[in-house]
């Protein structure tokens, strides 16, 4: 078996069948009630269904999830950063998106560690925001839902990195972009990195710490794993590919703009989120908050739903 087949084997969780996943989405629709229909974007099945993944399906979970995404998209407004909101930051090049896909097809993300910001932290936070919203833009399928996330530890210290940007990265990450990491490959860390994932890996949920790999270049599994995931030709030689040529981000800019009028269409077209923050709406997410705890004239039916969940849970761990 290959050694990517391993590692897709070591990430794989519960499998349910079109039909109960679809039951599901129905439940967390339920659960949402009427704001679900304000919201077709975050509310559609695909995404109810990255929430359950993400919580595990259970429902009730799932449901405080999404609702929290809800509010926080209406608050920070991911969909209306622009390019030239987030440039300045965006061209010190310590994270930007490949011009080129990984063998599934999957967006590939470059980040490289030893480049230190110096933007406050909201800033760096906004930047990533933009790139995961200009990438799921630009995800065209359905089956491909997913990034892969590259990190090059060329020149990396532990000056490099800002523990509560790590924090707050891995809170959007986890929160707001359910099962939207496929793989993230930490290329050639250094040995002093090690004290810092200790670190970090209590910000981390254990499905998503589990989709990291650790890969060094003179190891002949992580090469062969590299091969298998890559088009060589194309992979930057930093991560021991084939090309040498690099970032111009006059043009990269340039294609950002493009995508910027593209997002503007989207939402003009009544797909996005609203961009007010609506008393009504956050009203009857409080009211739905509140009856999920107090339960009040539901009291019956979240109690069952919860508690096929946690039964459910609990034959599948």
């Amino acid at each position: 078996m290959s050694s990517f087949k391993k590692l897709r084997e070591s990430i794989l969780e519960k499998k349910l069948s079109p039909e109960e996943q679809q039951i599901k989405i129905g439940e967390v629709k339920k659960i949402i009630g009427p704001i679900a229909d304000k919201f077709p974007t975050i509310c559609s099945d695909a995404s109810v269904l990255r929430f359950l993944k993400a919580r595990n399906y259970n429902t009730i979970k799932a449901a405080r999830m999404l609702r929290g995404t809800i509010k926080w998209r209406l608050e920070f407004k991911p969909d209306k950063i622009r390019w030239d909101d987030v440039a300045r930051e965006a061209l010190i090049g310590r994270l930007y998106k490949a011009d080129y896909l990984d063998k599934q097809g999957r967006i590939v993300f470059v980040m490289k560690a030893g480049i230190q910001s110096t933007s406050a932290s909201i800033v760096q936070i906004k930047y990533l925001v933009y790139c995961l919203e200009n990438a799921i833009l630009n995800i065209s399928s359905s089956t491909q839902e997913q990034m892969v996330w590259l990190i090059d530890f060329q020149g990396w210290s532990a000056s490099c990195v800002s523990s509560k940007v790590t924090r707050d990265t891995a809170q959007v990450l986890q929160n707001h972009y359910p099962e939207r990491l496929g793989l993230a490959v930490f290329y050639n860390p250094p040995k002093l990195f090690q004290s810092f994932w200790t670190m970090v890996k209590p910000f981390l949920e254990p499905k998503t710490y589990r989709k990291v790999t650790f890969v060094y270049p003179d190891n002949p599994k992580s090469r062969v794993m590299m091969e298998e995931l890559f088009d060589m030709d194309k992979l930057e030689s930093c991560f021991g590919g084939k090309n040498t040529a690099k970032v111009n981000f006059e043009a990269y800019g340039q294609n950002m703009r493009e995508d910027d009028k593209r997002m503007t269409a989207f939402i003009d077209s009544g797909c996005s989120t609203p961009s007010f923050y609506s008393s009504e709406v956050n009203e009857a997410l409080q009211s739905r908050n509140d009856s999920e705890d107090e339960s009040s004239g539901n009291e019956a039916v979240y109690s069952n739903l919860e508690e096929d969940d946690e039964v459910h849970h609990d034959r599948n761990e």
